[in-house]
């Protein structure tokens, strides 16, 4: 038995002698079944002392590649910005080495306090009204959205662009594949990279719960919402926005202003680190009206029994709570670091910091963009306009390519063939302010070599 387990020599006896067991190892037998307790063969080598242990966990180490070791140009969901000294600073502080949640507000108004400041940054973000703070990720939060959705409207036919996260479109399959909901793909423009406001008109039907649009989306294209909002309220649906770089919201105009029900996405690139894939930040918005329906709990603003200013949770159904069968969500956490580090990094940008920040990756994309495009066998893929990320399309197969760079250090991009088939000879190029011009050239460069 580990010694980490808080039962006492008493607790286990009777424990087992209500079980009518004679030993821990005989119940997991039963329910394991005896082959299930065999013991293999590890193989293990020898204990090693704390100091030879570290030395081995160092050679291991080693073995890591990370976005430093290479020229990067990744993006796809995950993004590469700097992260002032100051984020982790701030979050290392021991006034947040708090509890899981904060569920005693007399104890963690500082923890409270930081995930409100966190909600309202969201919402002017977003351009929402309200805000939760407990999404895993990008790509659960997403699939939130969906049942969300289906809650408010009480209907079943979800709509979902083609151009939505690969990875996304497939965590909501997984989601509604047990609860009756249909899940219907609106295929994207092969000129413009969009989805287009006819094929949404004609695939929606009388009774859609909801319309789901990434912005920008998978393959770096800026989204019409403005035509695709009116069709889906024309016929009382809900428009699901989801948004995987929330850098992009310093330039292009909130998804609230566009008529968004729902807003979700990926808190990474604010102030998280990319760190081989978690922990990552969903983030869920939407209008006051839905409150109830929304995922989680929110942490509110009120104020005590001597009028001062004071946090706590509100509207928590989880599965934990009380009236557990009412809750909105069983896959929910608090977000609580994740959440301190996105706040503490718009903090530090601020309005005007955060929107030169956009500016920068959009001008060093379209950079790239111009100097990929001269070359010859390779052109940009579609015509609408871009953020931070957008398709080349090679003449060549992509793989010879991709691993002549890959012996050079670099990384060009993601090859989109292992998520659309008709796009075998294409590639999603990701730019951010950690890109240099010197990389950049030196990209195109050896590309021209081939």
């Amino acid at each position: 038995m580990s010694s980490y387990l808080p039962h006492t020599k008493k607790d286990t006896r009777d424990i087992l002698e209500v079980l009518g067991s004679v030993s821990v190892e005989e119940v997991l037998a039963k329910a394991m079944g005896t082959s299930g307790m065999a013991a293999p063969d590890l193989n293990l080598p020898s204990a090693l002392t704390e100091q030879d242990l570290l030395k081995e966990l160092k050679i291991i180490a080693k073995k890591n590649a990370t976005v430093d070791d290479y020229i990067s140009f990744l993006g796809g969901g995950s993004y590469n910005h700097y992260m002032p000294s100051a984020v982790r600073f701030i979050t290392s502080r021991s006034e947040f080495s708090t509890p899981y949640t904060p569920y005693q507000p007399e104890v963690s108004q500082g923890t409270l306090q930081a995930i409100f400041e966190y909600q309202t940054m969201i919402c002017q973000l977003t351009g929402m009204e309200i805000s939760n703070a407990s999404m895993y990720d990008g790509a659960s939060a997403t699939a939130e959205a969906v049942l969300m959705a289906a809650r408010i409207t009480k209907r079943r036919n979800v709509f979902v662009s083609s151009v939505l996260h690969p990875e996304y479109r497939a965590t909501i399959n997984t989601y509604t594949r047990e609860l009756g909901l249909d899940i219907h793909e609106v295929t994207f423009c092969t000129e413009t990279g969009r989805t287009p406001a006819g094929a949404v008109e004609a695939k929606i039907g009388e009774e859609p719960a909801c319309i789901l649009i990434q912005q920008p989306n998978f393959l770096g294209c800026i989204e019409d919402l403005q035509a695709i909002s009116g069709l889906i309220h024309e016929r009382g649906g809900l428009l699901v926005v989801a948004v995987t770089e929330p850098v992009s919201l310093g330039l292009i105009k909130p998804p609230g202003e566009y008529g968004a029900d729902i807003v979700v996405g990926e808190g990474q690139g604010l102030g998280n680190h990319l760190s081989y894939g978690g922990p990552y930040l969903g983030f869920l918005a939407s209008l006051k009206r839905y409150a109830r329906q929304v995922p989680g709990r929110f942490v509110g603003e009120t104020v005590d029994t001597a009028g001062k200013r004071g946090y706590c949770l509100t509207l928590a159904t989880r599965e934990q709570h009380i009236r557990r069968e009412k809750a909105t969500s069983n896959i929910c956490t608090n977000e609580g670091l994740c959440a301190l580090s996105a706040a503490v990094f718009m903090s530090l940008y601020g309005r005007l910091g955060f929107m030169e920040l956009a500016r920068l990756n959009l001008s060093k994309a379209e950079y790239l963009k111009m100097g990929l495009s001269q070359l010859p066998g390779v052109s940009v893929a579609f015509n609408s306009p871009t953020f931070n990320e957008f398709v080349i399309r090679l003449e060549a197969a992509p793989h010879d390519l991709l691993k002549h760079l890959l012996q050079k250090g670099i990384f060009p991009g993601i090859s989109l063939s292992r998520f659309y088939p008709e796009l075998s000879r294409h590639i999603l190029v990701c730019v951010t302010e950690m890109n240099s011009k010197e990389e950049m050239d030196t990209l195109v460069e050896e590309i021209s070599k081939l």
